[in-house]
């Protein structure tokens, strides 16, 4: 996993203990404290200089420290500042108390601001560490400023938004920017977190990336090609096609062929050295007339199959798009344990009424790909996902050791989860991406690199981003027919 400070993504928790190490080692906290108020004013006088008015709110911890400070600095450049606060100034300690000390202004309690034409709201609410549902007065204040169309400048995170897991508590603002230290939470990336930052900014303010390293679990990132560049297959002048691996992908009934071939397809683009799709023999005309650089094999029942899979080069297999839902389908995958497998759809939902009988098949070395979506996830792993105390990360990751495999959680921010904790969260996805079809390009890509021998974590993650980007070049009102196409190898 990526340890590049750009990609990391650190928990409140972590960032709690990172802030601690920092003061142990000796760096200043209030001069912290003061670089990322000032941050945040400057940013403030650049993105709005025609503001007529700066409404600072002030929570009851070192956020508000932080909006004590940028209040200052704006006073200080001359802006027009208006300051409130939640709860009772006095009781603030340690540098947010020192903070407030040193900010000449007299702050009103929150209730008493009445949104103004020209204001710009800078939050210091609550940040990323908020773990409880927001005040009534703090819920009733994001309806009044959303319904004045009033700016938001989020210091840390909009107030509302769980920093670990994206989710609302209650009610949040929408923030039009967000400035954060050092590193991004999760919250930055899941939704509905991500649309509530609105354009989001790193600042550092000088705690050194060792101790952020240190400190920091490593275990979630965001999915960029530098959390799996490093197992890629190199590029060799004698690779040949069975060395790039050879994919297969089963076909559903005669009327039900196209997911099939889409998956193939995106196989092939990705990098597979053979595709074949496996039909039963009703389906064959079918797909034939459709086929060019994808090869096609009958498999009517499990005796063709296990036949077929004396070929040890057969090792890597797409199964679900458009295959149909049922015990010929669990038969398909029993038969299929001992090999790799992408299984996406109709595949997922054949199990729904005893998912231990699928997770049963492969244990040790993990060789299985699931891709469910919320509803297939939820059918896959019901106690999970009805669990509210999680967030998405969490009920990945829970779900990739219970299932003992990569699990691709989509939906607008993809999770990839590996059974040893890791996971990543995807940015790089268009909103529409979501058509019909578009998963079964996703199996297979996924499936294709898994083919070149990728494990199985990095080829979920690294199939998501390359669906990302195809979405990216296929542009707007795309069908998956286009997507396919303009799949790309690594």
């Amino acid at each position: 996993m990526s340890k590049h400070l750009s990609e990391l993504l650190v928990t409140p928790a972590e960032m709690s203990a990172i802030d601690a190490a920092a003061a142990a080692s000796g760096i200043d906290s209030f001069g912290l404290m003061e670089r990322a108020g000032a941050a945040a004013a400057a940013a403030a006088l650049r993105l709005h200089p025609g503001a007529m008015r700066f409404v600072v709110l002030c929570g009851p911890g070192n956020n508000g420290g932080d909006a004590y400070v940028a209040a200052r600095r704006l006073l200080e450049s001359g802006a027009t500042v208006a300051l409130f606060h939640l709860g009772d100034p006095a009781r603030l300690k340690g540098d947010a108390a020192r903070a407030r000390a040193g900010c000449p202004l007299q702050g009103q309690e929150l209730g008493l601001y009445r949104p103004e034409a020209g204001d710009v709201v800078i939050d210091g609410l609550f940040g990323a560490g908020l773990g409880r549902a927001v005040p009534a007065d703090v819920a009733a204040l994001t309806e009044h400023v959303a319904e004045a169309g009033i700016a938001v400048l989020a210091i840390d995170l909009p107030s509302g938004v769980d920093g670990r897991t994206g989710k609302v508590l209650g009610a949040a603002f929408q923030a039009r920017n967000t400035i954060t230290f050092m590193t991004r939470k999760p919250g930055h990336l899941l939704m509905p977190g991500r649309e509530l930052c609105g354009e989001l900014e790193v600042f550092g303010i000088g705690i050194p990336a060792r101790i952020i390293r240190a400190e920091a679990g490593g275990a979630i990132a965001e999915n960029t090609p530098d959390a799996w560049k490093a197992v890629l297959p190199a590029a060799r002048l004698e690779t040949h096609k069975y060395k790039r691996g050879h994919l297969v992908v089963f076909s559903g009934e005669a009327d039900k062929t196209g997911a099939a071939r889409m998956s193939a397809v995106s196989g092939l683009k990705a990098g597979a050295g053979l595709v074949t799709i496996a039909a039963p023999g009703a389906a064959m005309a079918a797909n034939a007339a459709h086929l060019t650089a994808v090869m096609l094999h009958a498999v009517d029942d499990e005796a063709d199959l296990a036949e077929w899979l004396s070929d040890k080069r057969l090792q890597t297999f797409v199964l679900g798009p458009g295959f149909g839902i049922g015990a010929r389908a669990r038969d398909f995958v029993a038969a299929l344990a001992d090999r790799r497998l992408v299984l996406d759809a109709d595949g997922i939902s054949s199990f729904k009424d005893d998912p231990q009988q699928l997770f049963a098949l492969f244990r040790g070395e993990p060789r299985l790909v699931l891709t469910p979506h919320e509803g297939e996830f939820s059918r896959l792993f019901p106690d999970i996902g009805e669990d509210d105390a999680l967030g998405k990360v969490d009920k990945a990751v829970a779900a990739a050791r219970r299932a003992n495999a990569a699990i691709v959680y989509k939906g607008a921010d993809t999770v990839i989860a590996s059974p040893d904790g890791r996971a990543l969260i995807n940015t790089n996805a268009p909103v529409w991406l979501a058509t019909a079809g578009s998963g079964d390009v996703l199996a297979g890509i996924i499936g294709g690199l898994l083919a070149q021998g990728l494990p199985t974590f990095e080829a979920a993650a690294a199939g998501v981003w390359l669906h990302g980007e195809a979405g990216q070049r296929a542009g707007k009102g795309l069908t998956a027919e286009e997507l396919a196409a303009e799949v790309l190898p690594l």
